[in-house]
């Protein structure tokens, strides 16, 4: 399994961004090839020293890494990057990372 995490920065406006996250952006996302599940936080994200900065964390579930490459090669990727960059456009507004996982 591999997933991909997107790292949220605090939004300017919050409401907007989870209006058009979840109206626009998740349906887009639901449709990528390969796509297992798709989680998302919940409420406030802390940190063991208090706030963490950081609005909302994606998770992405996927067979492998390969899965995840040949997803965002699709033309449903290539929507899903170009509508990121409508609700989070500067690279400072998220952080995102691919990962194969093993259990230990």
């Amino acid at each position: 399994m591999a997933k991909m995490v997107v790292i949220y920065s605090m939004p300017k406006d919050p409401t907007a961004f989870d209006k058009h996250y979840f109206d626009i952006h998740v349906p887009l996302a639901k449709k990528l090839v390969g796509l297992c599940k798709y989680e998302v936080s919940r409420g406030f994200i802390a940190t063991p020293a208090g706030a963490s900065g950081t609005y909302m964390i994606a998770t992405l579930h996927f067979e492998g890494l390969a899965a995840i490459h040949k997803a965002f090669e699709s033309p449903e990727g290539r929507a899903c990057a170009q509508d990121r960059a409508i609700f989070a456009p500067a690279d400072s507004d998220f952080r995102m990372y691919l990962f194969d996982e093993r259990e230990v």
